[in-house]
Parts: structure tokens; sequence; C-alpha cells
């Protein structure tokens, strides 16, 4: 989608190692064993530790830039309306004939890094992408953005009540990506592979946006996290020593989240008698099915 990428397994990882480093017994013992390998402490605790043959590198890290693209596409947007409500005078509950959501694009920095399995030369690899969490734009589409959903009261009396216009909501995504990847030629600079995985979308810090829908009150938007499939495809360039370029492009699909907004309470302006009513709660089933692209360089270690 207009709860990026879980720091959460890279994070456990990296404390606990940290934490085994720091650990006094651990570094006598290293110390004390017959090196298995010259160099730096991270080349020893790859071979001392990981178990690793000496000069082995089987850690990449690609930073740069991705682009994530919606495939986006939704139901009708359906209104659940209280009984009691002066809103039942000018609409009624169920979908909104021609509504519709959708998400914007977005861009943001992020990294992959991953780890080569120790079989078939190092074809094998396990994946994922970093990033901060970003924000996504969810856009009113159809009859909801152009068209007032509430025209008129008893059928014929004004109710001045606008369009939405495009502008709905936002969110925060997080949505954690692993693959498991395997690259055809091996022994040469430039290596194709092919990738497939899991996805997981998490939303948090959902808002209503849209200015009518806000001028009363603050409704409340709750976004379902949900789980997708991965297809991966790509290819990496060798140009210096351990020094990589790659270009990266994945489908992330059976992203179908239902998003719902409650406690809609929307300005009657030409309604002398009601200066507002409640609307009560909308829901929408949208599906997002992004294209993910991303460059980078990096290096392997």
């Amino acid at each position: 989608m207009n709860k990026s990428v879980s720091f959460a397994p890279l994070a456990v990882l990296a404390a606990a190692l940290a934490v085994a480093l720091q650990s006094p017994a651990l570094l006598a013992e290293v110390a004390q064993a017959e090196p298995a390998s010259e160099g730096n402490i991270w080349e020893r605790t790859k071979t001392n530790m990981l178990g690793m043959k000496p000069g082995a590198k089987p850690f990449y890290f690609r930073a740069g830039y991705t682009s994530l693209q919606p495939d986006s596409s939704s139901d009708e947007v359906s209104l659940s309306i209280p009984a009691d409500s002066e809103a039942t005078l000018a609409i009624s509950d169920g979908p909104i004939a021609g509504s519709g959501a959708s998400v914007n694009p977005v861009s943001f920095p992020s990294a992959i890094v991953g780890y080569r399995l120790p079989w078939m030369d190092g074809q094998w690899a396990v994946e994922t992408i970093l990033a901060l969490p970003f924000t996504v734009e969810f856009e009113a589409e159809g009859t909801l953005a152009t068209d007032s959903i509430a025209p008129y009261a008893l059928g014929n009396i004004p109710t001045g009540v606008p369009p939405l216009g495009s502008e709905f909501g936002e969110s925060k995504v997080l949505p954690p990506v692993v693959t498991l990847v395997y690259r055809f030629l091996p022994d040469k600079p430039l290596r194709p592979y092919l990738g497939a995985g899991l996805s997981y979308m998490i939303t948090y810090d959902a808002e209503v946006t849209n200015p009518i829908l806000t001028a009363v009150g603050e409704p409340e938007l709750e976004i379902d996290d949900v789980f997708g499939y991965v297809l991966q495809g790509g290819v990496e360039y060798n140009f210096y020593n351990d020094w990589w370029v790659n270009l990266d492009v994945k489908f992330i699909g059976g992203l179908e989240a239902e998003a719902t907004v409650k406690g809609i309470y929307v300005e009657t302006p030409e309604l002398d008698l009601y200066p507002y009513v409640e609307v009560g709660d909308a829901t929408v089933n949208v599906t997002v099915d992004p294209w993910v692209y991303h460059i980078g360089i990096g290096f392997d270690f």
C-alpha cells in the first residue's frame, strides 16, 4: 500500500552476537584456541565460532533505494449507519455504488541483507530487505471521490455535504519480507537469480486525513495485518573485489486487507436543524499486490 521491512530478526541476531563477543569467558576461549585463520576479529569469529572456512564471505549487504508500486484495487465502500442517526434520512446502509479506494506508490532508502547457505558453492541464499517504517497514502476513488455520499435528505432537500475528493488517509507500514534465492553462474561476475518467499504487512498509526471526514470529529482508521507471497528476480554484477551492484524486482501477492473507518460524522451546512449527522462506520476490502523495485550497491563480508 500511498503495519518497511522488519529489523527484528537481524536486530536479535546482532544483539546476541554482541553479547557473546563481550563475554570474558568466551573471549578467553577464542584467544586460547589455535586460530583457524589470520585476520581481524570478524574473520576469527566466522571461522572459530561460526565454523566457516578461512576467508569465507557468506554474508552480503546491498544498500540502495526501493520503489513500491501497488497494483491496487478494492471492493465498493460499504456503510453501516446507526439506526437512530439522522443520516438515515439521506443515505442507506450498504455499498456505495461505484466507490472504491486505492494505495499510492512510495519510495524509500533500503538495504538487502543476505546469507549464502553452505551448499552448492553458495548458490542458495536467504535474504531480507531492511528499511525504516514508511508511510503509505490511501485515496478515495470513483463516486466516493466525485459524488456526495448524502446529497439530499428525504429525496429532495439538499444537505450541502460535498464530495470527499481523492484524499482519504494514511498509515505507517512495516512489511517484513524473507526470500530463498538461487543464483545462476556462480563463477561469473554477472549473476542472475530467482527467489520466492513470504511477506507480512503490518500497519500502525493509521489515520483519516480527509478534511470533510475530520471536520466534526476524528474517525478511527483500522487496517488488518495480512500475509502475502513473494516472487523475486534480479541480477548482480561484481565490479571490484567484493563489491557488487544489483537490480532486484519482487512481486508481493495476496495482500488483501480490510480497512474500516469508525465514528464518521459529516457537516450538513444546508440543513438548519442538523449542523452535522453521524454516518457511522465505513468498510472496504483493498488488494495491494505491489511490485517492489530495488537498486543497490554493496559488498560481501
